[in-house]
């Protein structure tokens, strides 16, 4: 039995649903049946702009006429033009904001040779197909991750940090860090996110008074925040002169999965890959759980300061002789722009007062701080 409306246009015809089954269990199509499958969507509670929908189909193949279970993860991959939060971008953006979200580098990723070129501890999930649905959306069908949680200490950040710092580093992976074919700089987002969007929020006055920011936020970090928005275009320059590397483009600890071998990750989501400045990558690993809520700010400095430790020694494993300095730099003003600046929680502000909430609040604050004094000390 087969029931997989649930897909709607990413659903495959039974023929093509044997080829990839097949190419999951490693066996010649001639020899797989695929006696039936059935999808669940796949539970995942953070918006996702680029992404129209995740799903697991499973079921029961035959090999050489022996059964066995099998499972595939669907990724349908789409314009941010087609997500429901493009209604709030103002219709004379909406252009240019499109077009500076990509979201054709994922499957391109998945159609090449990546997978045989990141540094051993890395891996992304093997994919047996990629589809275009039309001229605005893809579905990448992979291997189901099965996910082993263990907890973020210290050595796992300094372990992730490492091994982004031989991603970033590898002459191999650095003939793919275009693969996308996407031109999108720091003066793109200059224009586009931060001009219209978050630099009108921090010189709004009333995003201030409001009580949960009023609390966190106090009057010197309104002030740095503002002093540094005023010297952009200075960071922007600073930023594209500074040499490029391959990157992730957001190495949360939510896209780089733990599994069975605790000295690696499986490393998922490839919208954001592209050449960055040195050290880009460090930001959302150090903070992306911390802006969600998801674990609380600490000690932001020593954090930092043993990932960029290792993510430097990663570098030099690989050959790479960038200096210490632009490593340093481009990491803070990268972080400060991308992160620093659109700290204030303003999509927060309407819910209801919780100690949770504030909480995560208090260290949106921290890590707006941090981003400032990083760059006061680089």
């Amino acid at each position: 039995m087969h029931d997989r409306s649930a897909l709607g246009a990413a659903d495959v015809d039974d023929t093509t649903l044997t080829g990839l089954v097949a190419g999951l269990l490693g066996a010649p199509a001639a020899e797989v049946g695929v006696l039936d499958s059935e999808v669940t969507e796949f539970p995942y509670d953070l918006p996702a702009i680029t992404t129209g929908g995740r799903y697991v189909v499973q079921g029961t193949a035959t090999v050489a006429g022996e059964r066995t279970p099998y499972e595939l993860f669907v990724k349908v991959v789409q314009s941010w033009s087609r997500s429901p939060f493009f209604a709030m971008v103002p219709d004379e953006m909406k252009d240019f904001a499109e077009a500076s979200v990509p979201w054709r580098t994922e499957p391109l990723a998945y159609r090449s040779d990546l997978a045989d070129r990141l540094p051993d501890g890395l891996r992304m999930p093997r994919a047996v197909g990629v589809f275009d649905l039309d001229d605005k959306s893809a579905a990448v069908w992979l291997e189901k991750v099965t996910v082993v949680p263990r907890p973020w200490d210290d050595a796992r950040y300094e372990r992730a940090a490492y091994l982004l710092g031989r991603l970033s580093g590898s002459p191999q992976v650095a003939d793919l860090a275009r693969v996308g074919q996407h031109s999108f700089t720091v003066a793109d987002y200059a224009l586009g996110r931060l001009a219209n969007q978050v630099l009108p929020q921090l010189h709004d006055d009333s995003v201030w008074q409001h009580p949960l920011v009023a609390t966190a936020f106090d009057d010197d970090l309104r002030h740095g925040l503002r002093v540094a928005a005023g010297r952009l275009p200075q960071y922007v320059e600073e930023l594209m002169g500074l040499p490029v590397l391959a990157a992730h483009g957001d190495a949360c600890p939510n896209n780089l999965l733990t599994t069975e071998d605790d000295e690696s990750f499986t490393l998922i989501d490839y919208g954001f890959w592209q050449p960055m400045p040195p050290g880009a990558d460090l930001a959302q690993l150090l903070v992306g759980d911390v802006q969600i809520g998801r674990c609380r700010a600490g000690d932001l400095a020593a954090r930092d300061d043993r990932n960029l430790a290792a993510y430097e020694r990663g570098l030099r494993d690989e050959g790479c002789d960038i200096s210490q300095t632009a490593v340093r730099r481009g990491h803070a003003l990268h972080m400060l722009l991308f992160t620093g600046l659109s700290a204030l929680p303003t999509e927060l502000l309407g819910r209801p007062p919780s100690p949770a909430l504030e909480a995560q609040v208090t260290d949106r604050a921290a890590i707006a701080r941090f981003c400032l004094d990083r760059v006061a000390a680089e």
